[in-house]
């Protein structure tokens, strides 16, 4: 149902059933929780990248294991909707996606931090064609990186953003060739994983954080998060290695 690779520093998440369209039942979103506290828990992983077996990314819900009154399943307690909506990370994931992500697909997409979408992926919030409310997030999170006016677009007519204007938009981080999703989705993880993972996650964490907090508040926790890394033996390392023209050995401490 989902499957765990690593690439170096780089774990890839993949969801692989299919055969349903990827969609999200309860076995789906336990797996799903499972690979993030993995990916968590392991000092020598950086960064995540979630990506999908099959022509199409995530189709959402189960609607038969919702129709089967089985809707609780569909979340966990830490994960939310998926086991990954509202997991509390520290760690970056990158979404790959490489055909249609709608409805809860969507909305996994939207809860990760970047998106590299192939010629092939749309995203669209569907739920309205089926009587239900997207739930896990999408309906606050969209217009945050859209816009009020083309989210209520999308969440109205419940129909798909194509992937080249999901990028004029400021969803998508990179438009590739179908296919390619994957590779340029680990690309731009092994990028970013070339970098001091301490600063990269604290980075991440107060880049999110602007998304609510103001302006007061931001200053004082930038100031802490500084702190923290400062005192870090990676500082050290990144300042001995600046200084003597190498690249930095880091070690996430």
């Amino acid at each position: 149902m989902v499957d765990y690779e690593l690439k170096g520093h780089v774990a890839v998440i993949t969801l692989n059933r299919p055969e349903a369209r990827n969609a999200i039942n309860g076995e789906v979103a336990l797996a799903m929780e499972a690979a993030l506290d993995q990916m968590e828990a392991d000092p020598e992983v950086w960064i995540g990248v979630l990506a999908a077996n099959g022509p199409v990314f995530c189709a959402g819900a189960d609607l038969k294991a919702i129709n089967a009154g089985k809707a609780g399943e569909l979340a966990t307690k830490k994960g939310g909707f998926g086991g990954f909506t509202t997991y509390q990370r520290r760690k970056p994931v990158i979404a790959a996606v490489d055909g249609l992500a709608t409805a809860g697909g969507c909305e996994i997409a939207l809860a990760c931090d970047m998106i590299v979408a192939s010629r092939e992926a749309a995203f669209g919030l569907a739920e309205v064609k089926r009587n239900l409310v997207a739930g896990a997030g999408g309906l606050y999170r969209l217009p945050k990186v859209i816009g009020k006016n083309v989210a209520l677009e999308v969440a109205l007519t419940g129909e798909p953003l194509t992937a080249e204007r999901a990028y004029s938009l400021g969803l998508v981080n990179q438009v590739v060739e179908p296919g390619d999703a994957l590779i340029r989705a680990v690309e731009l993880a092994e990028k970013i994983a070339a970098n001091a993972p301490l600063a990269v996650w604290e980075s991440r964490s107060l880049v999110i954080a602007a998304d609510w907090e103001d302006e007061a508040t931001l200053q004082k926790i930038t100031g802490e998060a500084f702190a923290r890394v400062l005192a870090s033996e990676d500082t050290s390392e990144g300042l001995n290695a600046f200084i003597e023209k190498r690249a930095p050995q880091w070690k996430g401490r």
